[in-house]
């Protein structure tokens, strides 16, 4: 059996690999239309693409970034093109895209994990990410955002590469790539430091500055779109940004909360990602003797990360550099810049940080726990069963969170259902629209009424429109709250509309479409 084993490992392992890819694809794309995301934003940047496809109004110009006031690039749009296309307009597609990427991300922590730490490693990191529940969430979903992680293990994948491979010019990848990630979230820049310092570390040789000139193309490549909007416009977003980092509320450095920020942040990367440790609204649902396991587990694997990078750093110290190998010695030095400098510059960030912030690093505590294991299976082979304990505890704790356990809740079917409803009230006339809601934003509807060919009328304002023609005969309303009074709502959609009268009141699902025309009096 073990000679068996040797003379087939590379295809034992490629064949891990594949198990590992489909189980991950069926994760990420069973039954994608009906657990998939569809709210407002997501509403929001199926209208814009659907005007790129059908209008040919093509855009320069990204979402909103969360904070800060400022625009991301549009790179995110292109990327959604294709898909929407394919899937004739369904925002299923984009969806499908987002899922493709997560799919391939697996398969780059595997080539990380390799080629940093060996089979063993890669195969451990890559299994668990890919049935880490709350990977699988950002990967069943259209958003800037959940493309961050492919783009983050790209790149530090391609910055360990051209210092130990000697493949300086896939600095033109880093470059493009560095481009697209700025603009798929702020937080991107994050990485830039991490290029820096590695660069200044290790590709400081005159010989290497026409690799850089070819990084700096791949940056103006990637980053091109909104670098075209930018010049046009003269820098405004670049100058929202700069005053953001400096200036900004939401930035700066106090030492008390500095130290509760990166200790949060880092107990929540390994937390949330490889242990399904709980949010902090559903705590009290867990015994006290199950979460004071879980806060040890949790604890044990970022400790035990990080000891064994700092071993592995001070083998050099320690006069060990003959028996250090290179390329190993270097994969540890790119990991610890990765983490450290990420989580020391979050302790600058003054306003929440959720989930998927982390995406800048998504794929770190997977690779450290899969070194670990792949550690701890170079020992006895008695020793070997603790390795295979904690790999497999892993993915039966994650496999437990798979998203399959609960019903879908088809925010996607739902928003199409009730946009139906509203459409069929307009009677194909022309309408004015309004949203009563809590936090949600009107674009899913908006979406589906401009795909079936009658886009509610916007209201101008008086100024704008002296002789009121953007008002229509019929206003419809959905409200998503239980006390809908939409009378007298201060809402400009419904205020600006004049004094109404409801014509119509119709339940569809969990929201109520009334139908409102012009008060005529008794």
């Amino acid at each position: 059996m073990k000679n068996f084993i040797t003379k087939n490992k590379r295809w034992l392992i490629w064949l891990g690999v594949l198990a590992i890819l489909l189980v991950g694809a069926y994760l990420r794309l069973y039954k994608i239309s009906q657990y998939m995301t569809f709210l407002g934003d997501e509403g929001r940047d199926v209208m814009v693409v659907k005007r790129m496809i059908v209008d040919r109004k093509f855009t320069l110009l990204g979402p909103t970034a969360s904070v800060g006031g400022f625009f991301l690039g549009p790179i995110y749009y292109y990327f959604m093109l294709p898909f929407l296309w394919l899937w004739n307009l369904d925002p299923t597609g984009p969806a499908v895209m987002v899922a493709l990427f997560g799919i391939a991300t697996i398969y780059l922590v595997f080539r990380v994990g390799h080629d940093f730490f060996g089979p063993v490693a890669g195969l451990v990191a890559a299994s668990i990410y890919a049935l880490s529940p709350v990977v699988i969430a950002f990967s069943r979903a259209s958003w800037n955002p959940n493309l961050v992680p492919f783009f983050s293990t790209f790149i530090i994948w391609l910055l360990w590469r051209i210092v130990a491979k000697r493949r300086w010019k896939e600095l033109f990848w880093i470059g493009m790539a560095l481009g697209i990630g700025l603009q798929l979230h702020y937080l991107f820049m994050f990485l830039f430091a991490v290029c820096a310092v590695w660069l200044l570390l290790y590709g400081r040789s005159k010989d290497n500055v026409r690799y850089y000139l070819l990084g700096i193309v791949g940056f103006v490549i990637g980053y091109g779109p909104f670098l075209a909007f930018e010049l046009r416009h003269g820098f405004p977003n670049t100058q929202s940004i700069v005053r953001f980092l400096i200036a900004g509320k939401e930035t700066g450095f106090t030492v008390q909360q500095f130290f509760s920020i990166i200790t949060d942040v880092s107990f929540r990367l390994f937390g949330r990602l490889l242990l399904r440790y709980p949010q902090p609204e559903m705590i009290s649902v867990f015994s006290p003797w199950k979460m004071t396991s879980w806060i040890i587990a949790v604890k044990a694997l970022l400790f035990g990360s990080i000891g064994l990078l700092l071993y592995h750093l001070g083998n050099r110290w320690r006069g060990a550099r003959r028996r250090v190998d290179e390329n190993l010695y270097k994969a540890v030095v790119l990991c610890s810049l990765w983490f450290f400098i990420v989580i020391v510059l979050f302790g600058f960030y003054k306003k929440g940080i959720y989930d998927y912030y982390f995406g800048i690093f998504f794929a770190l505590p997977f690779l450290l726990t899969g070194f670990i294991v792949s550690r701890v299976w170079q020992k006895s082979v008695h020793v070997r069963w603790v390795a295979i304990g904690i790999w497999m505890s892993l993915l039966i704790l994650n496999w437990q969170g798979r998203p399959f356990l609960h019903a879908p809740n088809d925010q996607l079917g739902q928003a199409k259902m009730i946009a139906k409803e509203a459409f069929d009230k307009a009677g194909g006339k022309p309408f004015n629209f309004a949203l009563v809601t809590g936090q949600n934003s009107d674009h899913a509807y908006r979406y589906f009424f401009e795909i079936w060919g009658n886009k509610p009328v916007t209201m101008e304002n008086v100024i704008n429109d002296p002789n009121r023609e953007t008002v229509t005969d019929q206003l419809i309303v959905i409200c998503e709250v239980r006390d809908c009074k939409p009378l007298g709502h201060p809402l400009w959609e419904i205020a600006g509309f004049g004094r109404a009268e409801i014509v119509g009141e119709w339940d569809v699902s969990f929201v109520k479409v009334l139908k409102l025309t012009h008060y005529k009096g008794p």
